[in-house]
């Protein structure tokens, strides 16, 4: 909806209260027409329900004051003496539209000096919790975010389980533009696995100023661009177009601001035509093949810090109860020519118990020639192991056309691409064929116009244009985990107008998190940790502890002091 829709739009609010509620503005020994001005008749609605002035700020934040407004209509209805449990219901089920009856068909009492607590304890009860969620909404929306890292994109900076705190106030907070959903949740109810919101009416983008711009290596979340996943159902190849701020919120690493030029050669970011110099906390991660004339032993590429390759065992299966128990932890197997199975796992194998509990009997295959994840570093360290004949980092040169890497015209591939422009807001590119597929999604999608080629002619919201001048900037999003990140190599550009926070702090970290709980062991090394700084990061979960300890202590000698001066 569009500014001046939206601004139509609280004028009808605003002449429907009016309507609904001068009689009872009167009653309470207002002029009528108070209750027409908007803002200022929130304020003095404010006074005649006895409640604070500051609420009608809360009434203009999207979200939270779909918790405020019922509280609203039950508190005009008990000022004026309609305080039965009906009434409550009336007043909310019919979206207060109970209170225009009431204020033409019934003869009513202003109490301006009402008891203001509430007439039963389930009605304090609700009420302390409506506000608890105002307030934990508020907080969520504008100032801190919770995020769980979901996929191994940026492994070694931040993990899988790590639990982070998402700061929304560095980079400005960014209002809600979805109007209507349900608090605390993102696109998704959880258990009942339907959508969270409703599309309409959906309010323009503005954000709030920040006191710090998008740098470049700054690690970010974002909601993804691209994201027309039809996640509500299962037909997974229908599209369905999200608001901007319900899309899944994605983490990756700003590798290029607006404004530069972007490219990878052999697996290398340079900017502007300089290499990239990565921060102390970042560690890019390549595949690499690891050769060994004695077998590749899955102990060495853990103990230099791969995470990510396959293992390969020889198992012979007796029962179904045997099949069962490998089935959560096999990524694929097949039947020996002997009777046996081959099992291939990911880096964590089978967990011991897993194998005790059933009476399983394994044996590792170490192949000669193996694929990891590795650092550089330690990629290097692993070459001067006697046990390695050779380690080689994979790059994949460019080759004929692939689809697969944006924009999906070049012969471009995740280690090779580029140079590409970042767009920024003001900056015009020249448009044509050839340069068409960068811009096509950020003219069309991102920046709302109405996009027509016709041959070598193209047109912009009905005029022939050969320049395109960007209404805002953009950003390019990359994983540390250069060969397993789904990112912009493959989707292009994030728009500013999707960006959500900060990742600042990591309260909570669980190795296993997808494993169920039982398998889950706590990092402790990671709680209370920074996300960016220098140097290696460092927890301050003792500190916390001490403080916390400071804090019970203090609290039972103060209630200990106030009851022994109560006694006295």
């Amino acid at each position: 909806m569009s500014v001046t829709g939206w601004l139509l739009f609280i004028l009808l609010v605003q002449v429907i209260h009016g309507l609904g509620t001068w009689k009872l503005y009167v009653k309470a020994g207002r002029k009528a027409w108070e209750a027409f001005i908007p803002v200022y008749n929130s304020i003095v609605l404010m006074k005649i329900i006895n409640r604070p002035t500051w609420w009608t700020l809360l009434l203009f934040i999207p979200i939270i004051n779909l918790f405020l407004f019922p509280i609203i209509w039950i508190e005009t209805l008990r000022t004026f003496g309609k305080k039965s449990t009906l009434d409550m219901i009336l007043g909310i089920v019919t979206l207060g539209f109970y209170i225009m009856y009431v204020n033409y068909t019934q003869e009513v009492t202003y109490f301006a000096n009402r008891d203001l607590k509430a007439p039963t304890k389930a009605m304090d009860t609700v009420g302390s919790l409506a506000f608890a969620i105002v307030v934990a909404t508020f907080v969520h929306t504008y100032f801190i975010q919770p995020y769980t890292i979901p996929t191994p994109s940026l492994e070694k900076s931040l993990l899988v389980g790590d639990f982070l705190f998402v700061s929304k106030f560095h980079y400005g907070a960014r209002t809600p533009m979805t109007t209507f959903a349900a608090p605390m949740v993102h696109d998704t109810i959880p258990l009942i696995h339907t959508k969270s919101y409703t599309t309409w009416p959906q309010l323009p983008y503005y954000r709030l100023p920040g006191f710090q711009k998008i740098e470049r290596n700054d690690i970010v979340v974002f909601n993804w661009p691209t994201d027309t996943l039809f996640h509500m159902y299962k037909a997974a190849d229908k599209r369905y177009d999200k608001p901007i701020d319900k899309k899944t919120n994605y983490v990756k690493r700003c590798t290029a601001i607006a404004g530069d030029t972007f490219e990878i050669r052999d697996g290398i970011i340079y900017i502007n035509g300089k290499e990239s110099i990565m921060p102390d906390r970042a560690k890019p991660q390549y595949m690499h093949k690891v050769y060994s004339k004695n077998g590749v032993a899955s102990n060495l590429l853990t103990e230099n810090g791969s995470t990510e390759f396959t293992r390969k065992f020889i198992t012979t299966i007796y029962n179904e109860n045997q099949a069962n128990a490998l089935s959560p932890y096999a990524r694929g197997s097949f039947r020996n020519e002997d009777g046996t199975i081959t099992i291939l796992t990911d880096a964590r194998g089978i967990p011991n118990k897993v194998l005790s509990s059933f009476s399983i009997s394994l044996t590792e295959i170490s192949d000669f020639e193996r694929e990891a994840n590795l650092t550089l570093v330690n990629a290097e360290n692993l070459r001067k192991n006697s046990a390695i004949d050779s380690v080689v980092r994979i790059i994949l040169p460019k080759k004929e056309l692939n689809k697969e890497i944006f924009p999906g015209n070049t012969n471009w591939t995740i280690d090779n691409l580029g140079p590409i422009y970042i767009p920024e807001a003001g900056k015009s590119v020249e448009l044509n064929k050839e340069t068409l597929p960068f811009y096509k999604k950020i003219i069309n999608e991102y920046e709302g116009n109405q996009l027509v080629v016709n041959g070598d002619e193209i047109r912009i919201n009905g005029q022939v244009a050969t320049s395109y001048t960007f209404k805002q900037d953009y950003y390019w999003m990359m994983g540390d985990n250069r060969h397993n990140s789904l990112d912009a190599r493959y989707w292009g550009y994030v728009p500013a107008d999707h960006i959500v926070g900060k990742p600042i702090f990591i309260w909570m970290s669980i190795d296993g998190i997808n494993d169920g709980i039982k398998n889950w062991r706590i990092r402790w090394d990671r709680l209370f940790t920074t996300v960016s700084g220098t140097g290696q990061p460092q927890s301050y979960f003792k500190y916390f502890l001490v403080l916390l300890a400071l804090y019970f202590v203090g609290e039972y000698f103060w209630k200990k002091k106030k009851k022994a001066k109560e006694n006295a």
